[in-house]
């Protein structure tokens, strides 16, 4: 049987579960705020998965109820704990995943993650448990969607971090070669180099070799310029480090390399995150209310949709040249 919401409707499922998964997000935890309450107002149980597949695969998991999820809307990271699973990609893994859904009367999850996450998320539905997945990445890099959960906090904390290091980078009349998360995208590396006002921007989705870079800081020292930041992606082909000696030893600027690494992914979430991750926890619990899984939660159009997951994880994810264009005509 379903439970009666308090507003009359009838609710399809009983008992939903929660998980994160893949690499945390700030922001997640607002996700998961979100999901436990919309939940408890609908009447219905929630069971908290921790340690992502990995936990629901081993029966780690804990009852939730409202204040299970006080005071941890402004923490970043997650509260359910994160994990990689490679026991999930099993066909064994997957069964014994289903088996403890049964055993603990677990009727839907909503899954937050990426991509990968998804993927599981389809095969459980596959399976006869429908799934809802919530995009939370810093990478942005869900074709579904044009906004993933952590992708504004991370942009901001990569920016607070490289306007630190403009001070000594100014003071010894430096280049600073920084590279910044987003795995095999370049969408935070834009961002950042925009906010940044970042001499270069290197990404594998646009080529831009280091000879390049070394003309366009060589061109501008003439007009005055003395230090430069270069942002890079992770998913650039070449190290920062080379990027930094081959930048010192065409131009003659002494040249250093940074990576930001897993700070970005860590702190406050930011207002954006916080609300966008509300609004999609909500949503994602509204489907399974009904009974519907299978589904993604996008941010399309300044609207919250949602999408089947199968359409989502074949959609490919345009970078913005536009923008890019727009990067490399101001950073002069």
């Amino acid at each position: 049987m379903g439970c009666t919401t308090p507003f009359g409707g009838l609710c399809k499922m009983k008992t939903i579960g929660v998980l994160t998964s893949g690499g945390d997000a700030p922001g997640m935890n607002a996700a998961v705020r979100a999901v436990v309450r919309s939940a408890i107002s609908l009447g219905m149980n929630v069971i908290g998965i921790r340690h992502g597949y990995n936990g629901l695969i081993n029966g780690d998991i804990t009852p939730m109820d409202i204040r299970s999820v006080s005071e941890i809307i402004h923490r970043g990271g997650t509260a359910l704990y994160t994990a990689r699973c490679p026991e999930f990609k099993t066909e064994e893994g997957i069964q014994k995943a289903v088996d403890n859904c049964k055993k603990f009367g677990i009727e839907g999850i909503v899954v937050i993650g990426g991509d990968g996450s998804f993927r599981g998320a389809r095969d459980l539905s596959i399976r006869g448990i429908p799934c809802v997945g919530v995009p939370g990445t810093i990478d942005n890099d869900i074709a579904s969607t044009e906004y993933t959960i952590g992708f504004d906090t991370a942009m901001n904390t990569a920016m607070e971090m490289v306007d630190r290091l403009r001070d000594t980078t100014q003071s010894h009349e430096r280049c600073s070669v920084v590279e910044v998360m987003g795995r095999h995208a370049g969408h935070l590396a834009l961002q950042v180099g925009v906010a940044v006002g970042s001499i270069a921007i290197m990404v594998p989705e646009i080529p831009c070799d280091v000879s390049s870079v070394c003309k366009k800081i060589e061109a501008t020292r003439k007009t005055g310029k003395k230090h430069f930041i270069v942002v890079v992606a992770e998913g650039y082909e070449k190290p920062v480090t080379d990027i930094a000696k081959e930048i010192e030893a065409t131009t003659g600027v002494e040249s250093r390399a940074t990576i930001l690494g897993h700070v970005q992914r860590g702190g406050n979430p930011t207002v954006r995150d916080r609300v966008m991750a509300s609004y999609m926890g909500n949503a994602a619990v509204e489907l399974l209310k009904n009974g519907i899984g299978n589904r993604v939660i996008c941010y399309s159009k300044s609207e919250i949709i949602n999408r089947d997951i199968y359409e989502a994880l074949q959609m490919k994810k345009d970078f913005d040249v536009d923008a890019y264009r727009m990067a490399d005509s101001i950073s002069l």
